[in-house]
């Protein structure tokens, strides 16, 4: 992959700051660096990965190879959302992603969501390398397409995957996997929703982090999954027809992985992308004593 590479980035410590040392990018790739994200104060390195023409097209492979020094903070956002479009015969459009985190190091992978057009194939790969002490915040979430414009769940194939390696040993695998069939559409299996999310939260700068997202999701499902009471006489009740229970706009979950539950992934369905832009900009504000910055803030 390092040969093949459209981007290369190195974070290292400088004068006692995180400071970018190498941004390389060729097309269709392009990265920008912000000189100033957040107040002075806070140490860490922004950059914004970028297509050019809005998008990637079919056939296109965008690798990145991303390095985060010992006790250093990074993070990797886009401007909008990440749009395949349609493909020209079997073409998959591709992006990889491989990374190291460093000792006591922070990387923040937060993209915007991809949304893929009608008979577009997608395929993303992110493999992540760690230390014991790393800390790590992966977002991967896709929405159902231009579903404003009618088009709704009707891309060819979609595929992620993230890896989490400590040393040689797997720490975290995660695949998701969407593609027409012919007995089923995948309109037909996701109902309602419209955007699939994934959180992973990982080290020991976030435990608190993940502590309050398991909780606050915890009450959330709690009260949405909530079976309905209803008043009134026996007889009312008797004599209604059988309600099937409304599917709630937004679903998640919570759950640790890792030997000694060191990392935590959350998953989330919701019927709008503003739904989930809501949720990340709560649960990932406490980022911003790290970040310089909330992540997904509109402000």
């Amino acid at each position: 992959m390092a040969e093949a590479a459209t981007g290369a980035v190195r974070v290292d410590k400088v004068r006692g700051r995180s400071a970018l040392t190498r941004c390389f990018a060729r097309y269709p790739l392009k990265l920008i660096a912000p000189s100033k994200v957040g107040p002075a104060s806070c140490d860490a390195v922004w950059l914004y990965a970028l297509t050019y023409g809005g998008g990637i097209v079919s056939g296109d492979t965008i690798s990145c190879t991303v390095s985060v020094g010992d006790g250093c903070t990074a993070a990797i956002t886009t401007q909008a959302s990440t749009k395949v479009y349609k493909a020209v015969g079997s073409k998959c459009s591709e992006q990889l992603l491989e990374a190291s985190v460093g000792e006591d190091a922070l990387l923040a992978v937060i993209p915007d969501p991809v949304t893929c057009f009608s008979t577009a194939r997608y395929h993303q790969k992110q493999v992540f390398q760690i230390s014991a002490n790393s800390n790590l915040v992966i977002v991967d979430w896709f929405t159902s397409g231009r579903y404003e414009c009618g088009e709704k769940w009707d891309f060819s194939f979609y595929k992620s995957v993230n890896h989490i390696f400590l040393g040689d040993q797997p720490l975290f695998i995660d695949s998701v996997l969407l593609e027409q069939g012919s007995n089923f559409s995948i309109a037909e299996q996701m109902k309602e929703y419209n955007v699939i999310a994934m959180v992973v939260l990982l080290g020991p700068k976030l435990n608190s982090i993940q502590e309050r997202m398991q909780d606050e999701v915890r009450k959330l499902m709690s009260g949405q999954l909530r079976p309905p009471t209803s008043g009134g006489s026996l007889y009312a009740m008797r004599s209604q027809p059988p309600q099937h229970p409304q599917r709630p706009p937004l679903v998640a979950s919570c759950s640790p992985f890792g030997r000694t539950g060191t990392g935590m992934v959350a998953r989330v369905a919701a019927i709008s992308t503003e739904l989930v832009y809501g949720f990340l900009r709560q649960h990932l504000a406490a980022l911003e004593p790290f970040l310089g910055a909330s992540p997904y803030s509109t402000s």
